[in-house]
């Protein structure tokens, strides 16, 4: 019975935080810009669910992925208000809310290429396996940055909110290490469990 409701409590909850976070945005140039890959995401999921359905897992780490995405075109990654109070509680210069997005960034893509390579068998070395993996969510993260460049160039104004720098000189080095960790992280901390998923399906 659970098993049968996931998918339901996964399509409400998706829907909610987007309606939510579509109400009244900061900037809605900027949740546009924002949220476009959760809702392309949204729709690769259905898609998936009926014709090549994926594990738990890689469901979880969407929606919660997805959740990141949406809360950020909210507010603005520089106003989320949870880390506007981290930044007074612990002294940082910065809104760091961001980093958790590109933390993300690389940890979600990571297990989701994972669950592809695995299923497809494209490599049959476990190390060459995992070099790929971070390669790929790097080059992701790397692409997503070229994109916040040509937003940049495209309007100034929407590039300020979109990019998030905060005056931060490193911002875009530190994405990337971010995503980077993100997909080290991932591998090591969820490669069992996945594995373990990989195999009921």
């Amino acid at each position: 019975m659970i098993n049968r409701l996931a998918p339901v409590a996964w399509v409400v909850v998706f829907l909610a935080v987007f309606f939510w976070s579509a109400i009244e945005p900061k900037d809605r140039a900027t949740w546009v810009l924002e949220v476009l890959p959760a809702a392309v995401g949204f729709g690769l999921v259905i898609w998936c669910f009926f014709r090549y359905p994926l594990t738990p897992l890689v469901y979880q780490l969407i929606l919660v992925h997805a959740i990141i995405l949406m809360v950020g075109g909210h507010y603005t990654y520089a106003e989320v208000p949870v880390f506007d109070w981290f930044r007074d509680w612990f002294g940082w210069e910065r809104n760091n809310y961001d980093k958790l997005g590109h933390l993300a960034q690389g940890f979600v893509p990571a297990i989701i290429a994972r669950e592809l390579v695995i299923r497809f068998g494209v490599f049959a070395r476990r190390r060459w396996r995992s070099f790929f993996i971070v390669c790929f969510t790097l080059a992701l993260s790397a692409f997503y940055e070229m994109i916040e460049w040509w937003v940049a160039l495209l309007s100034d104004e929407a590039a300020e909110a979109f990019l998030g720098t905060q005056g931060y000189v490193w911002d875009t080095q530190s994405d990337m290490a971010w995503a980077l960790s993100g997909a080290v992280i991932a591998l090591i901390l969820l490669g069992r469990v996945h594995d373990r998923q990989l195999q009921g399906l």
